[in-house]
């Protein structure tokens, strides 16, 4: 649908990243073009370089865009829950919701990934997964100082098993075509990983 043509800058540049964003749902990134992302905008590619310099930009936007969302949604599903386990599994299954909810999401950080050297664009996917894991070691530490995780458990390991579980989902729901089906498998996904965590094999969270 056309943009309005008096949106003001800040808002055109959203709606450009939601446009980058959705047609990576259904499009291969690395061979999305401005011409494409315009067209599905119903502007000129000049409308879109006025305000983005380049195509990298489009993505650097588009992964900042991301970043920041997906850090509030898990901080806020986290928020308030004193059992670190269950606000561990709060934070999977809104991350896990996001990506249902954005299905273009995985399909361009992954691609940001894939460059042989650095970009703008994957130095911040790379920071996201810094500031994720951070958070998630918060948690994990407070579980162990609580008696809830195996004595000789690698803190770091558990962390990125944490993200290894998101990222297994997302490759199989690629591969089944059906991201939005991420959303049911999350929990039997989250409780297959602490049960490897607990300080019990078969204990409760």
């Amino acid at each position: 649908m056309p943009q309005r043509q008096h949106l003001p800058a800040d808002e055109r540049r959203e709606r450009t990243v939601e446009a980058v964003i959705e047609l990576c749902g259904h499009e291969e990134p690395a061979t999305l073009t401005t011409g494409c992302i315009a067209r599905h905008m119903g502007v000129t590619q000049g409308a879109l370089f006025r305000h983005f310099p380049n195509k990298e930009a489009i993505w650097e936007a588009a992964v900042a865009w991301i970043a920041e969302r997906v850090m509030a949604r898990v901080a806020a599903a986290a928020e308030g829950i004193e059992d670190p386990l269950a606000a561990l599994e709060a934070m999977f299954l809104a991350h896990v919701a996001f990506i249902g909810e954005h299905p273009g999401v995985p399909r361009l950080l992954m691609s940001q990934l894939q460059y042989p050297r650095p970009t703008a664009a994957s130095r911040l996917v790379r920071g996201l997964m810094e500031r994720y894991r951070s958070r998630l070691l918060h948690l994990l530490e407070q579980a162990g100082r609580q008696g809830q995780l195996r004595p000789e458990l690698d803190l770091d390991a558990a962390a990125g098993q944490f993200i290894g579980c998101v990222q297994g989902l997302v490759l199989q729901s690629l591969i089944a075509d059906d991201v939005a089906g991420i959303v049911d498998r999350a929990p039997a996904a989250f409780d297959l990983y602490r049960h490897g965590i607990l300080a019990e094999a078969g204990g409760g969270a």
